[in-house]
């Protein structure tokens, strides 16, 4: 008999309780029903509603069903229709009638939103764990590479010169945000909805302040209704993930193209390649393409979890099942990519001089040519002609403008000096770039400075 089968005379249709029953995914929120039953109970006894006996009788077997799920003495199964009913089961199996009293004020609606949030809680820490691990990798890598030249792209086309730790800190700046965005979803969804009954709250006399401080909650929540019904941090959850997703697969897309035949710009690490099974030179990114592929998975939670909530009146509904399955999957999607991914970047080969060759030979220092004229007088409109001109020159000899003979500036304009070649060197094009969040070596080593004192904070 089911713990709420009072009402009814039949036995539920088994199609029914499988299509019903949410055992199979929500039972990785034990821990989390648990926590949740022992501040409960503990509250109870505080109001006088369970005596002390009863209090240490029910907390006692909670910690032991809690302990023999952990080492596999207790196995949950598919016969309960969910968690809080394998719970509440087996509780009632060891103690009788004291573990009956466990529900008292207290209804499944209510349970279930706290035990999300709570395992949401637990995860957003997790995640946050791991993008810390990410950035302080980053953050090791652009210290190694302050002089590492490479090309910078605009429409994947070579447009200026920049180091490696420039490029890298441009995700390091995506990550800290994605960082900031888990804190802020932590802080709003800190409410604790235990005691809001089913959808009106009881007339017992709880002390739901004394709960959610048991719990670490900032506090109650306000209204009973929007208690069992709140999923809209599930909604900014799955934005902040995907929004995680979005960087790493740019990040990806980037390692994937670097690594290819064409760039060469780095080589993953074999741990983090697999091969063919036909053709036996290759060395494919597939960690890095898995990852890019995997966004899509997390996206496609957002937007299931939107549909889900689109069109529930209040207050509690049975579509909000839906919420947890896909939410686990994004979560651990999420986790494992970070992990792989923090993995694969520590541990690739970044090869220095292929970088900068590239950057020689796409004209990466045009723009600081044409400011070399202007800094002689020539309006800035003609100096970008005349080193346009210069450019499809050096593209017909196969040259780049380091290479091209002081002669041949001058036939174009006369302005040109031997000095020309070290205002166009790539380190001087990179380094008079000292404005704060520019590549040259002073303003990145600020950078720096301010990203290790973010992460000791």
């Amino acid at each position: 008999m089911k713990l709420w089968g009072g009402r009814f005379t039949k036995e539920e249709n088994q199609l029914v309780h499988k299509f019903n029953a949410s055992i199979d995914f929500d039972q990785r929120m034990y821990r989390q029903d648990i926590e949740g039953s022992i501040a409960h109970v503990t509250m109870l006894a505080a109001q006088g509603i369970l005596t002390d006996a009863e209090k240490d009788i029910i907390i006692k077997n909670l910690q032991q069903i809690r302990s023999e799920v952990e080492d596999g003495t207790l196995v949950i199964t598919e016969e309960y229709e969910d968690i809080h009913s394998f719970v509440e089961s087996v509780l009632i199996e060891r103690t009788g009638d004291v573990g009956k009293k466990l529900h008292t004020g207290r209804s499944r609606n209510d349970q279930v939103a706290l035990d999300m949030k709570l395992y949401v809680r637990d995860e957003i820490d997790e995640i946050d764990t791991l993008l810390k691990k990410l950035l302080q990798t980053l953050l090791s890598m652009m210290e190694q590479n302050l002089d590492t030249y490479m090309p910078g792209f605009t429409h994947l086309q070579k447009a200026q010169p920049v180091t490696f730790a420039h490029h890298l800190g441009a995700y390091f700046e995506m990550f800290k945000r994605d960082r900031g965005r888990l804190s802020d979803i932590r802080s709003r969804m800190n409410l604790c909805p235990l005691g809001a009954g089913a959808l009106a709250g009881t007339t017992y006399p709880l002390d739901r302040e004394l709960t959610a401080s048991l719990l670490h909650f900032d506090g109650p929540t306000l209204n009973s209704m929007d208690s069992v019904s709140d999923r809209d941090y599930l909604v900014e959850l799955l934005s902040a993930l995907s929004t995680i997703m979005i960087h790493l697969s740019r990040f990806c897309e980037e390692i994937i193209l670097w690594n290819s035949n064409e760039y060469r710009f780095i080589e993953l690490d074999d741990a983090y390649s697999t091969g063919s099974s036909i053709m036996p030179q290759k060395k494919n990114p597939d960690i890095a393409e898995l990852i890019r592929g995997k966004t899509g998975r997390v996206f496609g939670a957002l937007t299931t979890m939107l549909t889900v909530l689109k069109g529930i009146p209040l207050a509690y509904n049975k579509d909000m099942q839906e919420d947890k399955e896909l939410t686990f999957d994004a979560i651990d999607t999420v986790k494992g990519c970070l992990v792989l991914f923090e993995g694969m970047i520590r541990s690739m080969h970044v090869k220095k001089e292929i970088m900068e060759i590239s950057s020689k030979r796409g004209f990466t220092n045009a723009t600081d040519a044409a400011d070399y004229l202007v800094r002689h007088g020539v309006p800035f409109r003609d100096a970008h002609g005349i080193i346009g001109q210069l450019v499809l020159i050096c593209i017909d000899r196969g040259i780049s403008l380091d290479e091209l003979p002081l002669e041949e500036f001058k036939k174009v304009c006369p302005v040109f000096e031997e000095d020309v070649y070290e205002a166009i060197s790539l380190k001087t094009c990179v380094e008079q770039r000292q404005t704060l969040g520019a590549p040259g070596r002073a303003a990145m080593e600020k950078v720096i400075t301010l990203e290790k004192k973010y992460l000791e904070d």
